[in-house]
């Protein structure tokens, strides 16, 4: 007797077992886009004196997280990206202003002595705090020259806060105090100026009972004054911080409120509770008990996924979250490819058992499954390699799935069908009948090739269309792709878009895109600050009523222009990586007819997407190589049949065996279809506006996906095959079992 079924049992009692621990003990890290926060994102440039290479970027992070702590704010992320990036994420913080303010200034840091109050006109005046001029003498301490900087309060000393500061050199701060002392009460040349950025953020001046020339003695001083809190923190992280060593740019900012958040993983959770239903409810219609326990392996593979991601520390974002809803729909896949088979097999031999049908299913599926799963992992190792922000947490989460989805499928499945399947009859263990979609092929048979020129012809004649929608009205490409600022509000009066149209103009952007739903109103432009923001906030509070931010994004244009690059670098790359693999797979002639169909597939999506005028952004992306990847998936299995029917009728013309394996795959194709449908159907009814554009986009390119592997693959490969000189190949060889020597016992 084998032992592999029981090495098997071992084997998935043992991954369910780790993964229910590490989803227990393990705590999800939830993205900013889910609990609250801001994220920013600096690029370095040089400066006169200092290159922007990864060393320079490393110590403005070291100068960055010293400003991050100093903000009090709980658990902050400051990573570096690349070579010159640093992004800073800030759970929590929903004031992009002070953020970017106190985190991000360049802040060349210095001591000034005051020469006196300037005249208007006055070239090397410099405004202080008040809007007053002064004229400044050469720097006294440089940023390098503060050791510390403290926020303090004294209930003795009576309200307020001031800033205490320690100095590195006690003489350098006694002198410059010593100078400015010998100045009378009220005298500018009495204050000292604290410069940040060419810019005075503090020039106070000193108490009359500093002496003149012995000045402050010790190597700290105290910046007092009518100081709230916050106003003396910002201020003393600032001056602690000390000099950037290189300047930084603010390339990409992005600000979500908690209650979106949460709206957000309540909005997937129900999507995934809904689709698994649809799904479970399906699959156990079409395989009965087999179905059945491809659901409770399903939940094994739901546990699994999760228990990878936390154990990698993965952070969850709201396209992570689509990603994993999403891949509920596709790990059912690798199930129905098995039971398809198992199908077939049983029908074909029922004189050798349910069990037999069964292993022999799984064996014969799992070219079809391994290859369908690469395409797919290429399409998420591009997302994580070119993608930027959430979206990135999508690709990661794909990946994950495809790969937790095949142990579900041939491992636990595996097991739960061994252990059941054998002892019940054949009509309740689903596998016992072709199915009444098999069957009904069967019966009529229908020559679908033989109208291969029609079929290509409505093809040719749907990106036709799709063409003309990108040249008349073109892609609505998001801040993401084009550079800008989008913030979302909510109001707690409905506004008619033309009134919000109306406050947005009253505010200063007449050029501004503005859209307004149920309970709320976005806009969206190119040159819009933080300062604009809050006038345009204000704005429509005279007809919204109490406004608040929901969400903001910023991106430099620079940065638009690169993520819009990758986008089309990502795309094409997927379709070349998809060709070759193909082509190595398989054979040209088939790499070729799958790209074909496969950039119809994308064309069309992309053509209903310029005529409804729907918004193309990183979301769209990752619907896009999803796309990608499910519709080569369903090529590949069409293609592996496809060489198994040419190889065992090699006699009979290619256009055949084309047909023949369209027939039989489509009751996979469908079902698969339908479960991913389900749940996409989830998203769309529960998800926000930015998850049902991207469950709008993917509906679009399965159904297409799945229509062009019959229509435009197959006759396209059916073309081809005359350019190509390799025969056809050779059926496949059963291997000879050994004859078995003597009894096996020994003494």
């Amino acid at each position: 007797m084998s032992r592999a079924p029981v090495w098997r049992a071992v084997t998935a009692l043992a991954v369910i077992a780790i993964s229910i621990t590490l989803a227990l003990v393990t705590a999800p890290r939830l993205g900013l886009d889910l609990r609250g926060g801001t994220q920013l994102v600096f690029e370095t440039r040089d400066s006169a004196t200092v290159k922007a290479d990864s060393a320079a970027t490393d110590r403005a992070l070291n100068v960055l997280r010293q400003r991050a702590d100093a903000l009090g704010v709980v658990d902050p992320t400051l990573v570096r990206s690349g070579e010159r990036r640093i992004i800073v994420e800030l759970p929590g913080v929903l004031d992009p202003r002070q953020a970017a303010d106190v985190i991000g200034r360049t802040a060349q840091l210095a001591f000034h002595p005051v020469l006196g109050a300037a005249e208007a006109g006055d070239k090397t005046a410099v405004p202080d705090e008040n809007g007053g001029l002064l004229k400044l003498g050469p720097v006294a301490i440089s940023g390098d020259g503060i050791s510390d900087a403290t926020e303090q309060s004294d209930p003795q000393r009576g309200p307020g806060w001031w800033v205490n500061i320690g100095f590195r050199q006690a003489d350098a701060w006694q002198r410059l105090t010593g100078t400015a002392a010998c100045a009378p009460d009220g005298d500018p040349k009495r204050r000292i100026a604290i410069v940040l950025d060419k810019e005075v953020i503090s020039s106070p001046p000193l108490d009359p009972s500093v002496p003149c020339g012995s000045g402050i003695p010790g190597a700290s001083g105290d910046i007092t004054g009518s100081f709230t809190y916050e106003e003396a923190r910002d201020l003393a992280v600032l001056i602690k911080g000390g000099a950037l060593p290189v300047p930084l740019d603010l390339v990409e900012q992005r600000t979500v409120g908690p209650t979106l958040g949460a709206a957000a993983i309540d909005a997937s959770a129900k999507a995934a509770l809904a689709g698994l239903a649809l799904t479970a409810v399906f699959i156990v219609a079409v395989y009965r008990l087999s179905g059945l326990l491809s659901v409770i392996a399903l939940l094994c593979y739901g546990v699994i996924s999760y228990a990878a991601l936390v154990a990698m520390g993965a952070t969850f974002t709201l396209p992570g979250l689509a990603g994993f809803v999403l891949a509920i729909g596709m790990a059912i896949d690798a199930n129905v490819l098995v039971f398809e088979r198992a199908r077939e097999e049983y029908v074909q031999a029922p004189g050798r058992g349910l069990k037999a049908a069964l292993g022999r299913g799984f064996s014969n599926a799992w070219s079809a499954i391994a290859d369908s799963n690469v395409t797919t992992l290429i399409a998420a190792g591009l997302l994580f390699w070119l993608a930027s922000g959430p979206v990135k947490g999508f690709g990661v989460t794909l990946a994950i799935g495809v790969l937790a989805s095949l142990v579900s499928a041939m491992l636990i499945t595996r097991v739960l069908s061994e252990t059941v399947i054998g002892k019940v009859g054949p009509r309740v263990s689903g596998l016992g009948s072709a199915g009444t979609v098999r069957t009904w092929l069967t019966r009529r048979n229908p020559q679908l090739m033989r109208a291969r020129k029609l079929w290509l012809a409505v093809a040719g004649g749907l990106v036709a269309v799709a063409c003309a929608g990108l040249l008349a009205h073109g892609l609505n490409f998001g801040v993401e792709f084009t550079g800008g600022r989008l913030v979302e509000f909510a109001t707690s009066r409905p506004i008619p878009a033309d009134a919000a149209g109306q406050a947005v103009t009253r505010a200063g952007f007449p050029t501004a895109v503005v859209q307004s739903t149920g309970d709320g109103v976005t806009v969206r432009a190119a040159r819009l600050g933080l300062d604009e923001v809050a006038r345009i906030e204000q704005a429509l509070e005279q007809q919204g009523g109490e406004v608040t931010k929901r969400r903001e994004e910023f991106v430099g244009p620079s940065l638009g222009e690169e993520l819009r690059r990758n986008a089309l670098i990502a795309l094409g790359v997927a379709v070349a990586m998809q060709l070759v693999y193909l082509a190595v797979r398989f054979r040209w002639t088939f790499g070729a007819a799958a790209v074909l169909a496969l950039v119809v597939d994308v064309m069309v999506v992309m053509g209903v997407f310029a005529w409804l005028g729907k918004p193309v952004d990183g979301i769209f992306l990752a619907a896009m190589l999803t796309i990608v990847g499910y519709s080569v998936n369903d090529k590949v299995v069409v293609f592996d049949r496809v060489r198994e029917l040419w190889a065992a009728r090699r006699t009979e013309p290619f256009a055949a065996a084309v047909n023949g394996a369209i027939l039989q795959t489509m009751p996979r194709t469908v079902n698969t279809g339908l479960g991913a449908l389900f749940i996409l159907a989830a998203l769309t009814a529960f998800g926000g506006d930015s998850l049902r554009d991207f469950a709008t986009a993917l509906v679009i390119g399965i159904v297409t996906g799945t229509l062009s592997s019959a229509f435009v693959a197959g006759p396209a490969a059916i073309g081809l095959a005359r350019l190509d000189r390799q025969p056809p190949p050779e059926p496949a060889k059963r291997r000879a079992r050994r004859a078995r020597e003597g009894s096996g016992a020994v003494i």
